[in-house]
């Protein structure tokens, strides 16, 4: 299963076209999806998908796209009515912190090695001693954005890989595959991308999202993640006259954030160590309100850094007894390991997938989390297979084009596997 010149000159053309419509989530909406525009590429993607024979597309009242390839394999075949439904997943929306619409792709052919220029921005530059997998793209075609806007990979491109490997497939009817579900979900960004997701109806055995990053990663664990919400109230006065009247809610706010552990910030941590993350703060003297995001890859060690928020809120909050100070938390998603373990045939099936595209699978725990976390304890086990893209979430995002259509052939070698395992 391989994607020759045609196969991947489409899946440019795709992934062109799908970062150019703006679909950025919104995480301070309370609408389902929270912005309207996300729908603008599942209606495309709708119709799409019917031009490619997938006749029962179709986008739900949440903005969910769903659809199926049906099974072509045989009656006589060995594996007939033994292979399990798959799910093929990625996301429709783009992070909300930076800019997301009018991106201007930037295509570069044969990529030659050395910094990368962004044209919409010249202080915008992609450092190849700071980008170490630029070396391993070598000769590559790579898309960036102008630097004005993030470019989309997180997740268009898994969506981009997802509909060239259902085009493959109608192009090679030899090639057997079971019943395959696809679905594009959205506000992935906004942690509330499975919220409305039918799994029932969905139907799939098991999925896997495309929503990684390197060549040849597998992803099985996440982080457990909860969101806290701190919120100070003061008392305001006219500040030439304060003096033993004014508490000032900000101050309060910001003697909180001062005290968290400089160990465990994002910016201090790697691999497996947990964080705290403040990450929004808004306000006035009469109120602030503080968002932080918990994570750790155990819920003993959720819990430990959530206790560490809780103790600080309580020395803060005497520190300044007239002013209110609360903590909510709430649950986000935990580790999708905990689910996965209990049936790992769904993740030696993706490694093997990898081993059999003469690469050697990197099996790796997330900094982050995907649908697939909340989805895999909804009873849809859905392990993360890599997209291409890099440096998410910023204006120096950037992918690779033959990552991208690895990323689609090892969707397809995992297909293939599932036949052969119900057929032996």
């Amino acid at each position: 299963m391989t994607l020759d010149s045609q196969d991947r000159k489409e899946l440019l053309e795709r992934f062109l076209r799908y970062v150019q419509v703006d679909t950025q989530s919104d995480e301070n909406s309370t609408s389902f999806p929270s912005t309207e525009k996300q729908k603008d590429l599942a209606r495309m993607l709708v119709e799409e998908l019917k031009a490619l024979g997938l006749s029962d597309a179709a986008m739900d009242q949440w903005g969910y796209v769903y659809a199926t390839l049906p099974s072509n394999i045989p009656a006589d075949h060995p594996a007939h009515g033994k292979v399990p439904t798959i799910g093929l997943i990625a996301h429709l929306d783009t992070y909300f912190g930076t800019p997301g619409g009018g991106v201007k792709p930037q295509v570069i052919e044969n990529y030659a090695g050395g910094d990368i220029t962004l044209p919409g921005d010249s202080n915008q530059v992609i450092r190849y001693a700071e980008n170490p997998n630029l070396a391993r793209c070598l000769g590559h075609t790579l898309i960036t954005s102008d630097g004005t806007t993030l470019l989309g990979a997180d997740d268009k491109a898994g969506i981009a890989e997802i509909m060239t490997a259902l085009a493959w497939m109608q192009r090679h009817p030899e090639f057997l595959h079971g019943t395959v579900r696809v679905a594009f979900t959205p506000d992935e960004e906004v942690g509330r991308g499975t919220e409305h997701f039918d799994v029932p109806g969905f139907g799939a055995r098991y999925a896997y999202t495309l929503d990684g990053s390197d060549l040849g990663e597998i992803e099985d664990e996440t982080f457990c993640a909860d969101s806290a919400l701190v919120t100070v109230e003061g008392h305001d006065v006219h500040p030439g006259y304060a003096k033993d009247k004014m508490t000032n809610a900000v101050r309060v706010a910001a003697a909180i954030i001062e005290r968290l552990p400089k160990d465990f910030l994002p910016e201090t941590t790697e691999g497996r160590q947990p964080y705290l993350h403040p990450y929004d703060i808004r306000g006035d003297v009469s109120k602030v309100e503080v968002k932080f995001l918990v994570r750790a890859f155990s819920e003993e060690e959720l819990h430990q850094q959530e206790a560490t928020l809780q103790r600080i809120v309580e020395e803060v909050r005497a520190s300044f007894p007239q002013a209110k100070v609360s903590i909510t938390i709430k649950e986000s998603y935990r580790n999708m390991a905990y689910a996965i373990r209990k049936e790992p045939q769904v993740l030696e099936v993706a490694l093997e997938a990898v081993r059999r595209m003469g690469l050697e699978p990197v099996r790796k725990a997330i900094r982050g989390g995907t649908d697939g976390a909340r989805l895999s304890f909804m009873g849809l086990l859905t392990p993360n297979i890599w997209a291409g893209g890099q440096n998410f979430h910023s204006v120096q995002e950037w992918v690779s084009l033959e990552w991208m259509a690895k990323a689609a052939e090892c969707a397809l070698n995992i297909l293939a596997l599932w036949v052969e395992r119900a057929g032996a």
